[in-house]
């Protein structure tokens, strides 16, 4: 967020960590319940399930902004800087609000609690 500021971004981040009933309810979304699908992550297919991913936003008039017309490209390469895998890179759903640090570990190992977290400290 600091160094977003430096650039001239004000953001917030928007969502952190979801548990497994809130991923599969924003899974459903757009497929079972209205409004637009934003996620193809089921519940325990998401890094949010695991506290090593967050959402962010522009912050536009005093609320939260996800439009095309921000820089997100640059956001990403700030964060992507500081070591995080960016959402905005990916092609097959693209996620540009999307940030997280695995440290190389795989929904396999978080599912699978073969995950050595002191390594996140």
């Amino acid at each position: 967020i600091e160094l977003c500021e430096i650039a001239g971004f004000n953001i917030m981040v928007t969502n952190g960590y979801r548990s497994i009933e809130d991923q599969d309810a924003l899974y459903a979304q757009g497929r079972t319940t209205p409004g637009n699908i934003v996620t193809n992550a089921r519940g325990g297919d998401s890094f949010h399930n695991y506290g090593v991913s967050f959402d962010v936003a522009f912050i536009e008039n005093g609320k939260p902004s996800w439009s095309e017309s921000h820089d997100w490209p640059t956001m990403g390469r700030i964060g992507e800087i500081i070591g995080l895998e960016w959402g905005g890179r990916w092609t097959s759903f693209v996620d540009r609000p999307h940030f997280q640090l695995t440290l190389g570990y795989s929904i396999s190992d978080f599912k699978n609690k073969r995950v050595d977290y002191s390594k996140f400290n």
